[in-house]
């Protein structure tokens, strides 16, 4: 592992601007979110979680999968640009580690990943309901998340630290100052002491101690599921959330609608063409589970909700992904409207479960 020692940010991006389309977490009066930065300045990164996170760079929240053209079923794998993601924090840097495992498979979603550079950011602030450091995914960037981490030290300066072939290959050209063993423990002492300065969090073992031990009742869950509107809030911010379901759209060439010859044997016109589409879901939607036979095994809200909660926090999960499918940021709890989020929810299982 290689480390090194930054005056300024700013020559690291401009060196990784000319290989990579560069995407960083920009502030607009107060509003963060990723944002594709075409040219310098390329501004200071910010140390405020982005209200979305960076799943959308690889499950995109609507996707043609394949067309058909009255004749053949055609794929349409993306061939997006290499692109850098440059200051993603130690707990969205999870998430994508978690998606990964999920969509190993998945054409559409490794053909984008493939093309990524992770450039992480370790935290030395808790931020608002976030709490990384009980779920293992943060606030420093684990090894196995990203390709560099950054870490801010004394006097303005950054610890660079590569932690991946692909990370070492996008350095190339680039003069670096070797890191001292100062810097390097500096980096320690400020996870620790940020890690010491989140709050009380133990409700939230607690709660998923009795979540696994399923002592939460069928009508518990239908008190809590009173103040969920299935707005799905929840669902899509969550950076680990990956329900989607799909769509067949069918397309009728204009020519073909106003043509006086056109055709309507077996109830389509001639030349009609398809094409199937994946689409962001919600297990909180009342319809997401429902079969083809109308039977739908979660049609109770309350169901939904105990098993939205279930698959962030249930064991039976851990030996697939490596832990558990919440990485401690806390969106759900800023978003909802009914104030069902991860600490509310976890508080009332202490309390009332």
């Amino acid at each position: 592992m290689q480390q090194y020692l930054l005056d300024s940010l700013h020559e690291l991006q401009a060196h990784l601007a000319q290989s990579y389309q560069l995407y960083q977490v920009i502030d607009n009066d107060g509003d963060t979110s990723w944002q594709h930065v075409v040219q310098a300045p390329y501004g200071e990164l910010v140390s405020k979680l982005p209200q979305s996170s960076a799943k959308g760079f690889f499950f995109t929240e609507q996707e043609t999968l394949y067309v058909f053209d009255g004749q053949y079923f055609r794929e349409t794998i993306p061939q997006p640009e290499p692109f850098v993601l440059f200051g993603v924090q130690s707990c969205d840097l999870m998430a994508i580690h978690y998606q990964d495992i999920f969509f190993e498979e998945d054409p559409y979603y490794q053909a984008r990943r493939q093309q990524a550079l992770l450039v992480g950011i370790d935290c030395v602030q808790p931020c608002q309901q976030g709490f990384c450091y009980l779920v293992n995914a943060g606030p420093g960037v684990r090894d196995t998340t990203a390709d560099l981490i950054l870490h801010p030290l004394e006097n303005s300066q950054w610890l660079l630290i590569v932690v991946s072939e692909r990370g070492n290959a996008a350095l190339h050209g680039l003069t670096l100052t070797p890191a001292s063993s100062d810097d390097k423990k500096q980096r320690w002492d400020n996870l620790s002491q940020c890690e010491h300065q989140f709050g009380d969090h133990s409700y939230i073992l607690e709660g998923i101690d009795k979540l696994n031990r399923d002592l939460p009742s069928d009508a518990f869950w239908q008190q809590v599921a009173v103040q969920c509107i299935a707005c799905s809030g929840c669902t899509t911010l969550c950076p680990t959330c990956s329900c989607y379901g799909t769509q067949t759209k069918v397309m009728v060439p204009a020519a073909a609608i106003n043509s006086p010859e056109t055709g309507t044997e077996g109830g389509e016109p001639n030349g009609v063409k398809s094409s199937t589409v994946r689409f962001w879901d919600s297990c909180l939607y009342e319809g997401f589970q429902r079969e083809a036979s109308f039977h739908n095994p979660s049609e109770q809200a309350g169901d939904r909700v105990k098993r939205f909660w279930y698959h962030k926090f249930s064991h039976d999960f851990v030996p697939e992904f490596g832990r558990y499918g919440c990485i401690g940021c806390g969106r759900c709890e800023q978003t909802c409207p009914g104030v069902i989020g991860v600490h509310s929810v976890m508080k009332r299982i202490v309390k009332d479960a």
